[in-house]
């Protein structure tokens, strides 16, 4: 269940807007957005060239190294002009899904190989072609290998997505080894095993010399993220582990010992067949970090990427050098395909492990985000597809570029955990009026639960209480005391009431996402050194839950407005795939109601859908049982309510 970015980020502003009391003072002027500082440019292409974007890579030179799914390599000369030249190299390969360039050659990842392309002979054509290793296949559509990246030591990884099951499509398996994997591949051929735990691991990326992938949410994946991908860990979904008991595998963990531990209304055996629960009235969801107390080998996200808000399809994992994009060097870029945007992460450690902040970046692409290129100017190459996946942007391919025009957006710069809540700090100075006055923020935790089913809702969310905040005396940070933290949760902070010193203009993007494996140890402030001003209106108490009456059970029926029903379009992630106006990656919610559908009738669609309902739709939706009866009658009522 899916909502265009602009509309879903509309949705969660107006949300804001009724659910806070800080102050908005009155702006000289609106606010700049994303375009003002980030402009999208067109790469003009040949008439007839589908540029289904798999692989993108700079050479040495400045030109542009392009790989597409339909099997083809350009090379484009000349690719920040206004005339750009392409080459078509070779053809003829099997859906290529990344591209790098080393010592004169071009690497990429076919579905069943690693390939080195070479022009012996400089004649602008490719003519050997060698297979580094190659791995097996099943012959299953949804086989994808994605990469390579170079590792330091001029090795490669390549990551392996896996199959999807012939009776629940969505629940992803490993029919050939390695399918789940990363996979540690050297200059001459020789394949190590490197971890396992993926279930569609399309963005990969050496971030401070090592790898890190960004994961796409489905089964046993509650939402996205970007995980640090060290060697024998866990990453979470359990289809790999059908190998691990193979003698070069430097994962240990089997299958049977993981579905010991989760819910038993979950577990399969060793082939993958359920195992008929009992009593299990009494029995609690997991989460991932539940599963790590039992196994150390279970590797957390470091940041998690909140479905529906920060992508739906993560992608491209691309560092920041320094001396582009302003105030943002060394911070890391991740494209997103179903949304069609580009996010921003800012990563630390604490106590060795990583985590960090998350925002949105840039959004408004005209297809799919899969890759990311940094031109020889500083700006950054976008290479697109959407064809059988969907996404935000309307086209089904495309090549664009994002260029800084050197202004300084007013942004959170970086948010850092401390013992006793954030520091943050900013890209501008902002207004100590608005800065120290608690009304300014607001802050939750959340977490997804750990289970087979496709997706997690966000779960055991708590508000939590900003008790001070200490700005600094130039107005560029801000250490914000905040109560209740918890390790290994996503904290959202909100800082709505913010304002710049000069302009008073809002954030670009006042929301950011922090995951919190460690709370670091250190001096806490001290309630003399903080302002603990408030301007928020007191609370007012809750009326009494009256007795049910008849008035009560009607109220059940009352059809929602779209402000009413927006927060559960997106606690659920319908907003994540479906617009209310428009074709997504799945229908518009005018077209549902379009075919008259009861409100029982949907219902059982939303638990478990009927992909033949809806042809033409290459991305069938998965089955959504955790959405609570009386959330889902609320969306249906109101989808009827477009008729």
């Amino acid at each position: 269940m899916k909502l265009t970015y602009k509309r879903l980020t509309a949705g969660i502003a107006a949300g804001m807007l009724m659910m806070t009391t800080a102050i908005q003072p009155a702006l000289a002027q609106e606010s700049p957005k994303e375009e003002d500082f980030f402009r999208i440019a067109r790469i003009s292409s040949p008439e007839g060239t589908l540029l289904e974007v798999g692989g993108l890579c700079t050479l040495p030179n400045g030109d542009l190294g392009i790989a597409t799914r339909r099997g083809d390599i350009f090379i484009v000369e000349n690719p920040t002009s206004r005339q750009p030249y392409f080459r078509k190299v070779a053809s003829g390969l099997h859906e290529v899904l990344g591209l790098v360039w080393k010592d004169g050659s071009l690497y990429c990842a076919q579905r069943g190989e690693l390939t080195k392309l070479t022009d012996t002979n400089m004649d602008g054509k490719i003519d050997r072609f060698e297979t580094v290793y190659s791995w097996p296949l099943s012959g299953h559509y949804h086989e994808y290998s994605f990469g390579p990246v170079v590792a330091p030591d001029g090795s490669f990884f390549v990551s392996g997505n896996v199959a999807f099951g012939d009776e629940e499509w969505w629940r992803g398996e490993s029919r050939v080894p390695w399918r789940g994997w990363m996979m540690h591949i050297s200059a001459d051929g020789k394949m190590e095993p490197w971890a396992t735990g993926f279930r569609s691991p399309c963005g990969l990326g050496i971030i401070d010399g090592e790898l890190f992938y960004t994961e796409n949410q489905g089964d046993w994946m509650g939402s996205g993220a970007l995980v640090h991908v060290k060697k024998g860990s866990f990453v979470g979904h359990p289809a790999g582990l059908r190998w691990s008991n193979l003698p070069n595998s430097p994962v240990k963990l089997t299958t049977e010992q993981l579905y010991s531990k989760v819910d038993p209304r979950f577990r399969r055996d060793a082939n993958n067949r359920a195992i008929k629960p009992e009593n299990v009235e009494n029995e609690k969801f997991v989460t991932l970090f539940d599963m790590k107390q039992y196994f150390p080998e279970v590797q957390l996200p470091a940041v998690w990427l909140p479905h529906g808000v920060l992508g739906i399809s993560n992608a491209q994992v691309l560092p920041i050098p320094e001396g582009v994009f302003g105030p943002f060097a060394k911070q890391v870029l991740v494209g997103d395909q179903g949304q069609s945007k580009i996010m921003r992460v800012y990563l630390e450690k604490v106590n060795g492990e990583y985590q960090g902040a998350a925002w949105d970046f840039r959004s408004g692409f005209q297809s799919g985000v899969l890759r990311l290129a940094w031109a020889k100017d500083g700006s950054l190459f976008v290479g697109e597809t959407n064809r059988g996946w969907g996404s935000a942007g309307d086209a089904n391919q495309g090549l664009q570029r994002l260029v800084w025009n050197n202004r300084v957006p007013f942004e959170m710069r970086t948010v850092s955990a401390r013992p006793d809540g954030f520091e943050i700090t900013f890209t501008q100075p902002v207004d100590k009026k608005y800065a120290e006055d608690l009304a300014s923020y607001q802050v939750e935790s959340f977490i997804y639960k750990y289970h087979p089913v496709y997706g997690s809702p966000t779960v055991n969310t708590e508000k939590l209480t900003v008790k001070g905040v200490k700005v600094a005396a130039d107005g560029m940070s801000a250490r914000i005391i905040v109560s209740g933290l918890r390790r290994y949760y996503i904290h959202k902070v909100s800082l709505t009431g913010i304002r710049s010193r000069e302009g008073s203009y809002s954030l670009v993007h006042p929301d950011v996402y922090y995951t919190m494996n460690n709370i670091p140890e250190g001096t806490s402030l001290a309630m003399s050194e903080v302002s603990t001003k408030n301007s928020a209106k007191a609370p007012v108490a809750e009326p009494k839950t009256p007795a049910k009456t008849a008035t009560a059970k009607a109220e059940v029926t009352k059809v929602p407005t779209l402000a009413q029903i927006q927060p559960l379009l997106n606690k659920y992630t319908c907003s994540a795939c479906h617009n209310a106006e428009k074709k997504q990656v799945g229908p518009g919610f005018k077209e549902v109601a379009k075919k008259n559908y009861s409100v029982a009738k949907i219902l059982a669609l939303i638990k478990n859908p009927k992909p033949e309902n809806w042809p033409g739709y290459a991305t069938p939706m998965p089955p959504f049982p955790q959405v609570p009866q009386a959330d889902a009658t609320k969306i249906a009522l109101w989808i009827n309510s477009l008729k």
